[in-house]
């Protein structure tokens, strides 16, 4: 049998970046042959059947595209094709009887069903849900209501926003260069171009979703869809019949309902938009979201002020953290606004007039409204599934994200806080697998959160505020960046790596990091937590001088009593 590449795409002179079989090898069906890597994404192509490599006619490096030959295979005997109407089932072959099936065949789909997992919502969650399904051999149906895959993260989320922030960070670096004796010029702004970039960011990687979905034969329908009884979905006209189903139906920006409807008041997707650079602009509400869109805007010129109704900015966030930023950040904000209400606000022809019961009014170009999110859950015929979803519109799950009906999941935004795109993708991994009849569980110890601010603010596990609120012993080491070598060459001595360690056997409970790429360190402490690490085990660990990541490491040796890069404790 001539074994050649299946269709690719609109692709051609793909490389082989891997070969993985030789001549002799006997293989089984699916077994990956080759790995190809366009430019959006990487894909194994499967070995149509069982059977003997008589000769592997490609190498590494070499290109191909659709219909290029790859190997000969001796097959033992020809398969016979599926009957119509019906389709193959999977048998595994007679040497894997017995041993566990990753295939999740044991889910055997009635022929009245379309798929056999039904996926709602193509999201990070989403995605990550359907191609784990389809890798486990199910047959999947992915219901995404807008024409690009990837959600609200990869299209009006995540990936727009940490586009203009590296535009931002960069603009920001190039100004403070002048303390260090090469200054540049005023740069020169075109938005249309900035906007095109940003564009041409998202579309690569919304791009690369479709392809692999296409890769794994993942059908894509395009709609809004409601559930119409707990086995079927529809779709506009289409109605389509599941085994089991994942509800990935995220959430909306929040509202609030006094302000009036005019294009100078946005939610993060009208800001992200990036029609104008105004002069002024109202941030309202004082979270993540906001922070962020406030550093892009005054680093492009805006003057910006912050209202916020509780007592500090960014809430949930150690106070220590946040301290940090914001002496950093007091130059971008014009005004600050802490336990202050929005009460009125009007469309004028020469702006945005609004008022606040704890200070005066003011005017503004653009108001953008960052007021949390609402969970899709009230959104979606749930309640025609049999699935209880609650008064804020929220999805309850066990640990394998299975909701009050058996064979339906729920993941992401609408199965709970935190509303993250990893908590959802781990997440879509779990269901998928449960679905399929795995015994997999959502038991992570840690969900680390993220503000891709200047300075960024990274935190994982347990805060001070939680344990505090808990009335439970721990200890604190703190490593000031200004002791860390790579901070100081860097201009960005601002921050500091906190650890937290339970008091009784020193481990590692929870961390956080203010300064440059906290979001890039954080991991390790993610990781400490999890494989339940002291901090003895992360002090000796060898880390890599100079860098920002061995304040980790330092940070743990002060824990441990064994720091030698700062001072001595005194001695009482």
């Amino acid at each position: 049998m001539e074994v050649r590449v299946p269709d690719i795409g609109d692709f051609t002179d793909v490389p082989i970046i891997a070969v993985l079989v030789k001549a002799g090898d006997r293989i089984e069906k699916e077994h990956a042959l080759v790995t190809l890597e366009s430019e959006k994404a990487t894909v194994d192509v499967p070995a149509p059947a069982a059977g003997t490599v008589r000769e592997v006619k490609v190498k590494v490096g070499d290109k191909v595209a659709e219909g290029s030959l790859l190997l000969i295979l001796d097959t033992a005997e020809k398969e016979p094709p599926p009957a119509p109407e019906e389709r193959e089932v999977k048998e595994p072959p007679p040497a894997a009887k017995g041993q566990a099936r990753q295939s999740g065949s044991e889910v055997k789909p009635s022929s009245s069903y379309d798929c056999d997992v039904l996926v709602l919502g193509s999201g990070p969650g989403g995605y990550s849900a359907a191609f784990r399904a389809a890798d486990l051999g199910q047959k999947t149906i992915l219901v995404e209501r807008y024409p690009a895959l990837g959600g609200v993260c990869l299209n009006v989320g995540c990936i727009p926003s940490k586009a203009l922030l590296h535009v931002a960070a960069v603009m920001d670096e190039a100004r403070a260069m002048g303390a260090h004796g090469v200054s540049y010029a005023e740069p020169k702004i075109d938005l249309e171009s900035l906007r095109t970039w940003k564009n041409k960011v998202v579309g690569r990687l919304t791009g690369g979703v479709a392809s692999m979905a296409k890769g794994r034969k993942v059908e894509v329908v395009t709609g809004s869809g409601k559930f119409v009884d707990p086995h079927t979905l529809q779709v506009g006209e289409r109605r389509i019949r599941f085994d089991k189903a994942i509800i990935a139906a995220g959430s909306q920006a929040g509202k609030l309902p006094f302000l009036p409807q005019d294009p100078r008041i946005v939610d993060s997707t009208g800001a992200l938009e990036l029609d104008s650079i105004p002069r002024r602009m109202l941030v309202i509400g004082g979270g993540i979201i906001g922070m962020e869109m406030a550093t892009v805007y005054s680093t492009l010129g805006t003057r910006v002020d912050v209202v916020e109704m509780l007592e500090g900015l960014m809430p949930g966030t150690d106070r220590d953290l946040v301290q940090a930023w914001q002496k950093k950040n007091a130059p971008r904000f014009d005004r600050v606004m802490l336990k202050t209400r929005t009460t009125a606000a009007s469309a004028r022809d020469d702006g945005i007039h609004v008022e606040f019961d704890g200070a005066g009014p003011a005017i503004y170009d653009l108001v953008l409204v960052s007021v949390g999110r609402t969970p899709n859950g009230k959104r979606i015929g749930a309640e025609a599934a049999g699935v209880v979803v609650d008064e804020r519109g929220f999805v309850t799950t066990d640990k394998q994200m299975r909701t009050n009906v058996a064979h339906i999941f729920a993941i992401g935004d609408i199965a709970g806080p935190p509303m993250l795109a990893h908590k959802a993708s781990h997440e879509g991994h779990v269901a998928a697998e449960a679905a399929a009849g795995q015994k997999s569980f959502f038991d992570a110890r840690c969900i680390p959160s993220v503000a891709y601010t200047d300075p960024e603010i990274a935190w994982t596990g347990e805060t001070e505020e939680t344990l505090k609120g808990a009335s439970r012993e721990y200890g604190k080491a703190v490593f000031p960046w200004a002791a860390s070598g790579r901070a100081l060459a860097n201009g960005r001595e601002e921050g500091f790596t906190k650890l937290l360690y339970d008091k009784s056997n020193l481990r590692i409970i929870g961390g956080g990091i203010v300064g440059q790429n906290a979001g890039e360190l954080i991991a390790e402490i993610c990781l400490a937590i999890e494989m339940g690490a002291d901090v003895e085990d992360v002090g000796h660990t060898i880390h890599p001088h100079p860098t920002l990541s061995e304040s980790i490491g330092l940070g743990a040796e002060l824990a441990a009593g064994f720091v030698t890069d700062l001072p001595p404790p005194r001695r009482r």
